[in-house]
């Protein structure tokens, strides 16, 4: 089964400094149909103005990943880590019994976008950690994240995995899905068609019991997150 979801019905915040397209219930954007997928809890599209971002906050027990699209995230939490978050790079911080960051766009003159991203962990308390690396603009399925940290990848407390897709203009990718897992594909750029269903930038599916997904690259470059999910 794949549940596609428009990028036209997210939820949308608007603070001045901060415009966000909400995948789920997140915030003052509330829907009991859209509350996660699986341990996939949040997924917000951000838009940061200049020298601006958000204070230091507090989070528990939450694997929170970012991934910047446009400009840079200035980055400094409890545990002492002061960070820059590029174009490209992905970020995770596990939160563990507790730690306070802020998160700031860079730049005092360009926009900063950046998806965050929250997966509920399967492992309760312990020390928070932080990890951030480039996996550079691999074709087809990089694998970003993964609860073992293999070959390279940033080590998750769930049984979850986040891959990059990266597709040229009418490039076709088979999937790797069994029916005993779930899966998110979210569509950052490009145009995609699934199993023949089209999504658009924004766009979300949730797919489920499926044993066979082809996605197939529409006119032009395609860029999306792909979520291997319990």
């Amino acid at each position: 089964m794949i549940e596609l979801r428009h990028s036209a019905d997210r939820g949308v915040a608007a603070f001045g400094w901060l415009k966000s397209k909400h995948s789920f219930s997140f915030g003052r954007y509330y829907d009991p149909a859209h509350m996660g997928f699986s341990a996939l809890r949040v997924i917000n599209d951000d838009e940061v103005d200049a020298a601006a971002g958000f204070d230091t906050h507090g989070h528990q027990d939450m694997e929170i990943i970012s991934y910047v699209l446009e400009g840079q995230i200035a980055h400094r939490d409890s545990a002492g880590n002061v960070k820059t978050l590029p174009a490209g790079e992905f970020q995770l911080m596990s939160a563990g019994k507790g730690i306070y960051h802020s998160e700031f766009n860079a730049s005092d003159k360009d926009k900063l976008k950046f998806l965050q991203i929250w997966i509920q962990p399967n492992q309760f308390g312990g020390a928070s950690g932080y990890q951030q690396k480039d996996f550079k603009a691999e074709p087809g399925l990089t694998l970003v994240i993964s609860p073992d940290g293999r070959d390279g990848t940033l080590q998750i407390k769930q049984d979850a995995y986040l891959s990059q897709l990266l597709l040229s203009e009418h490039d076709v990718i088979e999937l790797p899905v069994t029916t005993k897992r779930h899966y998110y594909l979210h569509l950052i750029e490009g145009e995609l068609e699934l199993n023949g269903i089209t999504m658009h930038p924004g766009d979300g599916a949730k797919i489920s019991q499926q044993t066979e997904l082809t996605a197939l690259a529409g006119t032009g470059p395609v860029k999306a997150l792909w979520f291997d999910l319990p």
